[in-house]
C-alpha cells in the first residue's frame, strides 16, 4: 500500500512554484527527502507493530466512473483478530499507523464515518482519527479527491469543487455495494468528518449550499483568506456552467451527522442553507490562527449561522491548522524544510501541547459527539 511523504491540508498563502506570485502552491513531492531517508523506511509495510488498541483492518475499494473520475477509497474497519499488523504510511518525517491489510471484518453491523481530506492532502491525513473511530466501533472510509489530492493536483478537475461531496456519496454507494462490507454496514448510522476544504465538503453533504456571487463579494472584502486564493488559482466559478453546478445542493440524506475540522471556504455558503441544516454538526477550530485561515472568519462563520440547538462549536487550545494532520517525527519538520522551507509549517503546532495530546482531545470530542448523535455505540 502506497505511502505519502507530505500531507497538506488547506493550502497556505505560500509562493506559487509556477508563477512566483502569492497564492496556492502545489504540494511538493519532497524528492530530496524521498532520496535521502524515505527510501529506507518510507513504507515499512511488513514491519511488526504492537498498537495500544486492537489493530483495524485496512482495505482499498476502486470505484470506476464513466465520467473520468475514478476513485480510490481506503477503508479502516473492526477486524477479527488474526495476522500481525503492518506499519502503514510511515516515513522519515511522519508517523504511520498499524493495520492488518484485508483482514476479515468483525461480524455485525457497524456505523460508518466518511473522511474528507483537505486541499492537497490525502487519505492518510486523518489516519490517527480513523484508527480511534474503529476502536469506538465504526467503519471508516476515505477517498482521495481527484484534482485536489497530494499526487493529483489537476486544476481542470480540482476547480469542479462540487465533485468533492459527490466523491463521498459515491464512496458510500461503493461501500454499501461491496460484498466484503455491505453485510457489516449500518446504513442508518453514517456520518462525515472533513478537515479544511474537507470540512467544506462535509458541510456541503449536510446541506450547505455554495453561493458563487456571495463568495466573489466576500473574497473582495477578505482577500487575505487562503480559501479565496485557492478558489481563484483553480479558476473555480469562472465558467457559467460551472458556477451553476457549484450552486446546486449536494446534500446526502444518508448522512446523520457532520464534523468540520478548521474549515476553509466556509464564507461562500448561503447562510440560509446553513440555518436549514437539521443534522447535528460539530465545528472544531484551531485555537491558534494559521495565516490565511482565521478561525473567527471560517469556523466562526459556520457556528454563527448553523442552528444553535444542533451545533457544537469549540476551539482546540494549542492547535494550529496542520495539527489535524498526522504526527511529525522528531526532526520531521527539518527534513521537510530541507526540501521546501515553506512546508515546515506542517509540523508546527500552536502551543505547548504535543500533537499526540491535541489528537487525543480532538478524537475524544469527535467520539463523544458521534455517540451523542446516535452514530457510535455507547453513551
Amino acid at each position: 500500500m502506497a505511502s505519502t511523504i507530505i500531507a497538506p491540508g488547506f493550502p497556505m498563502p505560500l509562493s506559487s512554484s509556477r508563477s512566483g506570485r502569492r497564492g496556492c502552491r502545489r504540494p511538493s513531492p519532497l524528492p530530496a527527502l524521498a532520496a535521502a531517508a524515505a527510501i529506507a523506511i518510507a513504507l515499512c509495510s511488513g514491519a511488526k507493530a504492537v498498537p495500544a488498541e486492537p489493530p483495524p483492518g485496512l482495505a482499498t475499494l476502486s470505484v470506476p466512473d464513466s465520467g473520468g473520475r475514478p476513485l480510490t477509497v481506503h477503508v479502516w474497519y473492526p477486524a477479527v483478530p488474526g495476522p500481525q499488523p503492518a506499519l502503514i504510511a510511515d516515513n522519515a518525517a511522519l508517523v504511520g499507523f498499524s493495520a492488518v491489510e484485508n483482514a476479515t471484518p468483525e461480524p455485525g453491523r457497524h456505523p460508518v464515518v466518511m473522511l474528507s481530506h483537505g486541499f492537497g492532502g490525502n487519505w492518510t491525513n486523518q489516519a490517527w482519527l480513523a484508527v480511534r473511530l474503529v476502536a469506538a466501533g465504526a467503519i471508516v472510509a476515505a477517498p482521495d479527491h481527484p484534482g485536489t489530492t497530494t499526487r493529483d493536483m489537476d486544476e481542470a478537475k480540482g476547480r469542479k469543487l462540487w465533485q468533492r461531496p459527490q466523491d463521498i456519496s459515491r464512496a458510500i454507494d461503493a461501500l454499501l455495494a461491496d460484498p466484503r462490507f455491505s453485510p457489516h454496514v449500518d446504513p442508518a448510522r453514517i456520518a462525515v468528518v472533513g478537515h479544511s476544504l474537507g470540512g467544506w465538503t462535509a458541510l456541503s453533504l449536510a446541506g450547505a449550499r455554495l453561493d458563487p456571487e456571495r463568495l466573489d463579494a466576500d473574497c473582495t472584502g477578505h482577500p487575505e483568506l487562503a480559501a479565496c486564493r485557492v478558489y481563484a488559482s483553480l479558476g473555480a466559478g469562472r465558467d457559467p456552467a460551472e458556477r451553476a453546478a457549484l450552486a446546486v445542493s449536494r446534500a446526502d440524506a444518508r448522512l446523520k451527522a457532520a464534523v468540520s475540522l478548521d474549515v476553509g471556504l466556509a464564507r461562500g455558503f448561503d447562510p440560509a442553507s446553513l440555518a436549514a441544516i437539521r443534522i447535528p454538526v460539530l465545528v472544531l477550530a484551531a485555537g491558534n490562527d494559521t495565516d490565511g485561515i482565521p478561525a473567527q472568519l471560517e469556523s466562526g462563520f459556520l457556528a454563527a449561522h448553523l442552528p444553535s440547538v444542533t451545533t457544537t462549536h469549540a476551539a482546540i487550545e494549542g492547535a494550529a491548522h496542520f495539527s489535524f494532520l498526522r504526527e511529525c517525527k522528531p526532526g520531521g519538520g527539518a527534513l521537510i524544510a530541507a526540501d521546501n522551507p515553506d512546508d515546515a509549517v506542517i509540523c508546527i503546532d500552536g502551543g505547548s501541547r504535543s500533537r499526540a495530546e491535541l489528537h487525543a482531545e480532538i478524537a475524544d470530542r469527535i467520539v463523544d459527539f458521534l455517540r451523542g448523535a446516535g452514530i457510535l455505540p455507547g453513551s
